[in-house]
């Protein structure tokens, strides 16, 4: 069948629902394996990263069964008004593009601008990521608090509801479905050595030194994120083969 394009949702959004329309109409049936991340990028013109928060929005739904090693494969067709609850939210990897532009400038303020009790508060939240970390193995809400406080020695209050923001989503649906494919206590333990990094630049007044640390950080969690969803679309059968895809008319 044809797909077509549409533009007036997010970009993950309208490839999750073509995909589910070509399961409620048998062209994927219960039990195949979906196309590769990679072919489905080059058959729907869009980057990889959209194609995975497509696939997270899908399990999300129940449609599609993520298993490590093996693909995606389909579990049987959703109900027609079927939705994520992330619907009207940035994918994960839209809001991580979006921390790079935002979040490496906090830092370098607050290591400019930011008062020695700025910098304290800081330092005391890496601890308390530290010991929530050491007693529930988690740690994400004094890893957002941490971001935060960050955005509070840069002294603007714009910039820190922006981080606020973009945190926010870290809760998401969206957003826990990708951690069970790539969180471990290793990756937390990598987190607190960059965090420490990044408050050391920042005590230091080491403008480029913060900015570059807070890329760094990101950059291995763009990494984490992206190793931790390759390991679940290892070739393990022959995939169903779809009809073309035409694409979408939005790109990321």
């Amino acid at each position: 069948m044809p797909i077509e394009a549409v533009s007036s949702k997010r970009l993950y959004r309208q490839i999750a629902d073509q995909l589910a329309e070509l399961v409620r109409k048998g062209e994927f049936k219960p039990g195949d394996r979906l196309p590769s991340e990679r072919d489905l990028s080059q058959q729907f013109n869009v980057s990889r990263a959209s194609v995975r928060e497509a696939l997270i929005a899908l399990e999300i739904d129940g449609l599609v069964d993520v298993r490590v090693g093996l693909g995606v494969f389909v579990n049987a067709a959703p109900a027609a008004n079927s939705q994520t609850a992330a619907l009207g939210e940035p994918g994960p990897f839209e809001v991580l593009s979006a921390r790079y532009l935002i979040e490496g400038e906090t830092a370098a303020l607050a290591a400019r601008d930011g008062s020695a009790k700025d910098h304290a508060r800081i330092r005391e939240t890496l601890q308390l990521m530290t010991d929530e970390i050491g007693s529930t193995g988690v740690g994400l809400d004094a890893d957002a608090l941490f971001h935060l406080r960050i955005a509070e020695a840069s002294g603007n209050s714009a910039l820190v509801h922006l981080v606020h923001q973009l945190w926010s989503f870290r809760y998401s649906a969206m957003f826990r479905k990708l951690d069970e494919h790539f969180d471990s206590p290793q990756r937390h333990q990598e987190a607190i050595q960059e965090h420490r990094k990044l408050v050391e630049a920042i005590e230091a007044r080491d403008v480029e030194g913060a900015r570059a640390a807070m890329v760094a950080h990101l950059d291995t969690v763009r990494a984490a994120l992206e190793r931790g969803w390759e390991l679940a679309n290892v070739s393990g059968s022959t995939p169903a083969q779809p009809p073309r895809l035409t694409g979408t008319t939005a790109w990321s």
